[in-house]
């Protein structure tokens, strides 16, 4: 028996080893070609427009490729459990030797060959991240102040559905009246829905600093509900109360259209109006505070 054996070493043929290692790389690499490949793939198509098919094909081919290759890469790569080789023998074998100045010299190339495999890793997973982050552009810009504005602003004459602008003296007492800013498109008019209530002078108790924001008994308030945001279409005139058929809150006309009963927590958004010299009812500004339910003001 000879010392090797009796000492219970075990030694790796360098040229089988070096054929089955160059092997498990070119397998590694051409898996994380597939992952690169598959992460532009689905790059291209997301710009181009979109398909769900091809985007969930490349997405796939991409994850499939990179988990094949993390797979190979810790089955050959990386040292698995633990290792025991009893010896008594300090001194090296003259395979061992050979074997180690062998390996030694060719270790170049191979951390060369490692090299290019983590180059491949990394372009890999940055290809992935890459068309992850494409789909952000689908949310669209950021809101900035939409949510606390609308497209009402100072000297805007009010007009009806049809474009019509309304002249002060037109709108009779107790009547009520849906209102646009003039100009304004039918997205802006979802915001911007008002009602403009005509109320017998004298009989408004306006909040400081608000006293003239209804000429002549006209006053306007936003027509979204500060419950839900539904349209608070109805007006009991024998009692100056707007109510919102969705959920019967109930809005005080004569005391800004604070709510008196519901789940309201907020008053209606008063319009400040002025009468121009034309005779036409027009803005003053926009509503002084966010239209609509709470949860439209948070970004």
């Amino acid at each position: 028996m000879d010392s090797d054996a009796r000492h219970g070493a075990t030694v790796s043929g360098p040229t089988s080893g070096g054929e089955r290692g160059s092997g498990a790389e070119l397998a590694v690499a051409l898996a994380l070609l597939g992952t690169v490949a598959g992460g532009i793939g689905l790059v291209v198509v997301y710009l181009r427009g979109g398909q769900p098919q091809l985007e969930g094909l490349f997405l796939g081919g991409a994850l499939v490729g990179l988990a094949f290759a993390l797979g190979l890469w810790a089955h050959h790569f990386l040292p698995g459990g633990d290792a025991v080789e009893p010896r008594h023998q300090l001194a090296s074998s003259e395979v061992e030797r050979r074997s180690f100045v062998e390996r030694f010299e060719g270790g170049e190339r191979e951390l060369t060959r490692r090299g290019l495999l983590v180059k491949l890793l990394g372009l890999g997973v940055a290809a992935l991240g890459a068309a992850a982050l494409f789909p952000l552009r689908s949310l669209g810009p950021r809101p900035g102040r939409s949510l606390r504005t609308t497209a009402w602003g100072r000297g805007k004459r009010l007009v009806t559905e049809d474009g019509t602008p309304v002249r002060a003296a037109d709108v009779p007492v107790d009547a009520v009246l849906t209102v646009f800013p003039e100009g304004s498109t039918l997205q802006d008019r979802a915001d911007s829905q008002t009602l403009l209530i005509g109320v017998r002078p004298g009989c408004l108790r306006p909040a400081p600093g608000r006293e003239d924001w209804a000429p002549g008994g006209l006053v306007a308030y936003s027509k979204v509900c500060t419950h839900a945001g539904c349209p608070v279409g109805l007006y009991e005139a024998a009692k100056h109360r707007l109510v919102c058929p969705c959920h019967q809150s109930l809005f005080d006309v004569l005391d800004g259209a604070k709510p008196i009963f519901g789940p309201a927590d907020r008053p209606l958004p008063q319009l400040p109006l002025e009468v121009g010299s034309d005779g036409y009812l027009r803005a003053r500004g926009d509503f002084p505070d966010p239209v609509g339910p709470p949860s439209w003001e948070v970004p």
